[in-house]
């Protein structure tokens, strides 16, 4: 029944640029929004929250860089990455908090690289 539908991984070179987006499906009361990223035997850490009042917090390693932002009409969040490097590469999960629930996008694969 939730669902969370996100687009816009790929590959790109170092320096360019990408946008996220995560629809949500299926959850009454949205809080919390975010992305987070995980590499190949690393762990799974926060890149970008927002929150219903739009107040954001980053991961020092991504902060000036990516620009995150929703729109709660549409239940969706965006990630904006610039300058991107090739410590970017990982997989992209979408986050999403209800009152009393969190879930999971399935993610998808951002690979920096010349």
């Amino acid at each position: 029944q939730v669902q969370l539908a996100e687009s816009g991984g790929g590959l790109v070179q170092p320096g360019g640029s990408l946008r996220l987006s995560c629809v949500a499906s299926g959850i009454f009361t949205i809080s919390v929004m975010g992305w987070y990223r995980q590499a190949p035997g690393k762990e799974r850490d926060l890149v970008a929250s927002i929150t219903t009042v739009r107040r954001t917090n980053y991961g020092e390693a991504v902060r000036g860089r990516f620009t995150i932002s929703r729109d709660n009409s549409k239940n969706t969040v965006y990630l904006q990455m610039n300058s991107l490097k090739p410590e970017d590469t990982a997989v992209y999960f979408c986050n999403v908090q209800s009152p009393i629930r969190t879930y999971w996008g399935q993610g998808t694969q951002v690979t920096v690289s010349s």
